[in-house]
């Protein structure tokens, strides 16, 4: 764990820190689960090619039920 640092367009950081206080969600924690799905997305696409080292993140998905995010939490 640590402090990563990203270039993130104003507007769209503003909504999603709203979104996030008004759900009472952790950015953090959405960025990651967002991060890991995207990788999963990426590793069932190449069927594992070059992608050594990374697990499988299924396990730690959620089925997206309230809102567009929810799969990310």
């Amino acid at each position: 764990m640590g402090i990563k640092t990203f270039s993130i367009d104003n507007e769209t950081y503003e909504r999603f820190r709203e979104f996030c206080k008004k759900e009472g969600y952790s950015m953090s924690k959405k960025v990651e689960n967002f991060m890991k799905g995207e990788m999963e997305k990426l590793r069932s696409a190449k069927s594992g090619k070059n992608l050594q080292g990374l697990k499988s993140f299924s396990s730690e998905k959620k089925a997206a039920t309230e809102h567009s995010f929810s799969r990310y939490c």
